[in-house]
């Protein structure tokens, strides 16, 4: 599934062929050449990734991450770090200030392609092609079909976008808020009643097969998928 990914390079050669590399794999890509640049897009609209270089002008690529993760908005966000730094002790550094992966130039675009799925199917699990199963319930993101017990559920793209997002974060609870953020973008306004409209259209789909008990409602929370 394409996720949109925020790469802070500011060596033009570079940022062109990790862009390009990127897109080939269907990704969408978003560039920025220092951290204020990084900040200023993100306020349009959240990445599902962001691959920041260390060495950048004005504020380092640290004190970005650091920047990303203290804010209540970004804190989510994977990070990859780009770097020449090789020292055991700079990597450290880099994973202690909340980057998810780090890896040193120079660098294949196979291996980061292979990087970046990784962290997406760890952190962002929702933005990847892999089939996802719940008991009888199961959801391909390639194919875009669902079942329940074998048999087909037919289901509208926000029912699908919000469902695959509630599978592949069971047993978690998520307040309407996060579901806009998530499934709508957090650059739409959204009123929140609309998230109970789709899962009530969510849980219709499902009763075909018997499987509406799974979108749970916790009180004052938000709502939850269980296999109980």
């Amino acid at each position: 599934m394409a996720a949109t990914i925020l790469v802070v390079e500011d060596e033009p050669a570079i940022q062109e062929l990790i862009s390009y590399n990127l897109e080939l794999a269907g990704h969408h890509v978003v560039c920025a050449e220092t951290g204020e640049q990084a900040f200023s897009l993100i306020q349009g609209e959240l990445p599902d990734l962001v691959l920041l270089d260390w060495m950048l002008p004005g504020a380092s690529g640290i004190d970005v991450a650091r920047r990303l993760r203290g804010n209540e908005r970004t804190r989510q966000i994977p990070i990859i770090m780009l770097t020449a730094r090789t020292d055991e002790r700079d990597k450290l550094l880099g994973l202690d200030t909340g980057a998810d992966d780090y890896i040193t130039k120079p660098f294949s675009p196979r291996e980061l392609i292979a990087r970046i799925k990784a962290v997406l199917r760890r952190r962002a699990p929702q933005m990847t092609d892999d089939l996802v199963v719940m008991g009888e319930l199961k959801l391909d993101p390639v194919s875009h079909r669902v079942t329940g017990c074998g048999k087909p559920i037919d289901l509208g793209p926000t029912e699908f976008r919000l469902l695959h997002f509630l599978m592949t974060h069971p047993g978690r609870v998520h307040s309407r808020v996060q579901f806009l953020d998530q499934i709508w973008g957090d650059h739409v306004f959204v009123e929140e009643r609309t998230v109970d409209v789709h899962i009530r259209r969510l849980r219709k789909a499902l009763e075909s097969c018997g499987l509406e008990s799974m979108i749970q409602t916790v009180r004052g929370a938000g709502y939850r998928m269980s296999v109980d």
